[in-house]
């Protein structure tokens, strides 16, 4: 999978529309239709320091160090009220005159609860670029009573109550599909959802949880620390580095869990044709730059994907749709 990801993204790379010097583009088809003037907000709806935090920083910082928007400042704001969707709400419905200046980072984990719990959709937003994929792996604390995931099947078959903290969206798929391949109940195999995973990570440091998962970008500095140890890797092949001795599922005799969450950015349904373009080129520029490459993308363990505004529009509109048909909400 991530070989197939990698090739598209290349492939997505090679036939986008080259970028002017400033990493601004004819949009619209005229040279600098729109080009941000006053300061713009990017709204982030999980708590600082988790993995949509991280990722949302990791392209501030470089649109920043690049001025690929000029001298213009980019305000991080935190909306996670509701778990997330009061900022997507805010997002979506945001005025005209606004909305050239605003952006929200948007992953496949807030499609998910939106679609479920919400009328909100991907239509009331425009998709801007799609990024990167980021996978799980389940993790316990330094003074576990789990040595390795074995222990954990073991506890499980023993019928011991078992408690996971994790984020959302897909981290809650993720173990609903390890409760059926495991063949355990949500009784025995409790799981508690927080609004971000670095919530869910303070709670597993509390030694209030048995079990932690999330993405190698929220927790590979409680690995390098030695506060969390990765047990199992939820993925078809192990990570690298200090993620390594997590083992897959399939290595335990059982069927490989791969439950990918994607990450992107989008803007208010409001944007302008020509804001879309110009931001969708200064992702472009993030993606191809060796700081996302070799830094955000290479240290956090994710699979580079980036999709321009079009083909990230195609793509998550069919994942929007597959989506409601597995829940039972496609019209």
């Amino acid at each position: 999978m991530k070989k197939m990801i990698t090739s598209v993204s290349a492939m997505l790379l090679a036939v986008s529309l080259p970028l002017l010097a400033n990493g601004q583009q004819d949009a619209g088809g005229k040279s600098g239709t729109f080009v941000p003037k006053k300061q713009v907000t990017w709204y982030c709806t999980s708590s600082p320091g988790g993995g949509s935090d991280i990722f949302t920083r990791a392209i501030v910082d470089i649109i920043n160090s690049k001025k690929l928007i000029g001298d213009q400042n980019i305000v991080v704001q935190y909306q996670t009220d509701g778990a997330g969707e009061v900022g997507r709400y805010m997002v979506a419905n945001t005025k005209a005159d606004k909305a050239d200046y605003t952006l929200l980072t948007f992953n496949s984990g807030d499609l998910m609860p939106m679609c479920k719990n919400t009328d909100n959709r991907i239509e009331n937003f425009k998709p801007i670029s799609h990024m990167a994929v980021d996978e799980h792996l389940i993790f316990v604390g330094e003074d576990s009573k789990f040595n390795n995931f074995k222990e954990v099947i073991a506890a499980m078959q023993d019928k011991k109550y078992i408690v996971m903290a994790g984020s959302k969206g897909d981290d809650i798929a993720c173990y609903d599909a390890l409760c059926s391949t495991l063949k355990v109940t949500k009784d025995q195999f409790a799981y508690i959802a927080n609004d971000s995973t670095s919530a869910a990570i303070t709670a597993m440091l509390g030694k209030h949880m048995d079990l932690l998962i999330a993405k190698p970008a929220s927790a590979f500095q409680y690995v390098e620390a030695g506060k969390l140890k990765p047990i199992l890797a939820l993925a078809d092949t192990r990570f690298s580095g200090i993620l390594g001795d997590a083992p897959t599922l399939s290595e335990l005799g059982y069927t490989n869990i791969s439950i990918p969450n994607w990450r992107s950015v989008v803007g208010p349904k409001t944007m302008s044709p020509e804001a879309v373009q110009f931001w969708s080129n200064v992702m472009q520029t993030v993606a191809q730059s060796d700081e996302w490459k070799n830094g955000y993308i290479a240290k956090n363990k994710l699979i580079p994907a980036y999709k321009n505004a079009n083909d990230y529009l195609a793509y998550v509109t069919t994942y929007q749709a597959d989506y409601l048909k597995t829940i039972g909400k496609a019209k």
